[in-house]
């Protein structure tokens, strides 16, 4: 059954739809696709959100193509919803009004490398893992890692972050400019390769989270960083997650420059046992990793060692060897589908929120017991520097009853992280899920700002509408 989408939208008029198709098919032949498969593709959601697939695709291969179907939709009054690799876990990819997804997949080139000044131009469909490949020969990398091979189009349009966000930021931190499609379908360049500029109003940091709701991204300049000359991972059990917390907090205070600090519950480490075969104690855990010279490598881990003994951690354990850092990584990321196998058939519904470090002790040990309360299993896992944690959700979606318990959990959930002055989605964004809690956060003013944007930018709302912006 899923969860009710209350924000429905009007669809084109049918004339109108079928004019825009037909302009589609003489221009892009092939490309433009309409079987009932690949539509529903572009509408495949991770969530409990109900799919709602496009009226047609079109498989873009640069920007022309990008301008070509705004142009024809704008004529049509026809929705367009750009389309990266399909991970976006709010519903970011459905089509509620229908209308055109444009594929961007096939737009995955880097088009420049600036080594000497780190940093680089792609195209929007170029994914985390194989920009890093095409860097790896010149001792670059691009760190933000969400987890997903998310396409670098769709980590801004989400403001995505990842498991290194701590040391180096999140999309926000990491797009120096970007060329954006506007629904006229001329292009906007938001700024320069410069480090820093402080020329206009910060129009790339105003798409970076966007959604495409403003424009739709056609090329991204993005910061890059060298790749380490060492890199250790590290594994710390702790009694309770606020001892391990507090461990965190006292590394980031006394200037440890880790570069990932990773919490998993005793749950979601019972989940990762299970599916890939580790023997951790199933306790609060964290996982780490540091960056730097050998020297430098060691002394963080050391430093580290001893604040986890002082916040009453276990054995501490730290390694060098690809290989050892390799699977206890890939354990982290596979959590989803550790999760997913406690429970064969069932759904799992991911969901965050972030507090200020200082309370994600108490928010996350408070989550914890609405979960027992509710007799409900969700794995939590956080990136604990930045105060953002994650719940893996399961769900039988057909059950009504274990719904509505999953629907109470999430809306308490969101309301904890907000009171403790959080928000409700550290690097999900807000698609058509979370729609609901934007007022209650920012404001009726700030939506209203937000509102006038969005009517300045694309005042025929054809750029993904019924997404961010709740119904008034």
């Amino acid at each position: 059954m899923g969860l009710t989408i209350t924000n429905q939208l009007k669809r084109p008029e049918p004339q109108a739809l079928a004019s825009a198709v037909e302009a589609l098919a003489a221009r892009f032949g092939n490309r433009l696709i309409t079987s009932q498969a690949v539509r529903d593709q572009h509408a495949h959601t991770t969530t409990w959100l109900p799919s709602q697939p496009p009226d047609a695709v079109v498989m873009a291969q640069e920007t022309a193509d990008i301008q070509d179907v705004v142009r024809i939709c704008a004529r049509h009054s026809v929705p367009v919803i750009a389309f990266g690799t399909g991970t976006s876990l709010e519903g970011q990819v459905n089509a509620p009004a229908g209308g055109v997804c444009i594929d961007l997949r096939d737009m995955n080139k880097v088009l420049e490398v600036h080594a000497e000044d780190l940093d680089c131009v792609i195209q929007p469909g170029v994914t985390r893992k194989a920009l890093n490949e095409y860097l790896r020969d010149q001792g670059l990398f691009f760190p933000i890692d969400p987890g997903a091979d998310a396409s670098l189009g769709g980590m801004a349009s989400t403001r995505a972050s990842g498991t290194n966000a701590v040391r180096y930021g999140t999309m926000r931190d990491n797009v120096l400019a970007l060329k954006v499609v506007r629904g006229d379908g001329e292009i906007i360049t938001t700024g320069t390769r410069a480090k820093k500029s402080s020329a206009g109003y910060d129009l790339t940091h105003l798409f970076v989270g966007a959604e495409g709701t403003l424009g739709i991204i056609s090329e991204l300049t993005i910061k890059l960083r060298g790749i380490p000359e060492t890199i250790a991972a590290a594994a710390c059990s702790f009694e309770t997650v606020r001892g391990a917390c507090q461990a965190t907090i006292l590394a980031i205070q006394t200037g440890i420059p880790v570069a990932r600090i990773e919490l998993l519950n005793a749950a979601q480490v019972r989940a990762c046992n299970s599916y890939s075969k580790l023997s951790l104690p199933e306790t609060p855990l964290l996982l780490l990793e540091f960056h730097g010279s050998e020297n430098e490598v060691a002394e963080q881990s050391k430093n580290f060692g001893e604040i986890a003994k002082e916040c009453g951690g276990g054995e501490f354990s730290w390694t060098t060897r690809p290989e050892d850092r390799t699977k206890l990584w890939q354990a982290r990321h596979d959590a989803y589908w550790s999760v997913k196998a406690l429970r064969p058939g069932a759904g799992v519904v991911a969901t965050d929120v972030c507090v200020p470090i200082s309370r994600l002790a108490d928010c996350v040990t408070e989550t914890e017991e609405d979960l027992k309360r509710l007799n409900l299993l969700s794995p939590i896992v956080g990136h604990v520097g930045d105060g953002n944690f994650h719940c893996s959700l399961v769900c039988d979606i057909d059950n009504p009853d274990e719904m509505a318990r999953g629907e109470d959990f999430m809306h308490r959930l969101v309301e904890r992280a907000q009171a403790m002055g959080g928000t409700c989605t550290g690097e999900h964004g807000i698609g058509q899920g979370k729609q609901k809690y934007l007022r209650a956060e920012l404001g009726p003013e700030a939506l209203d700002a937000m509102r006038a944007l969005k009517q300045a930018l694309d005042p025929q709302n054809i750029f993904n509408p019924g997404k961010i912006l709740p119904a008034l």
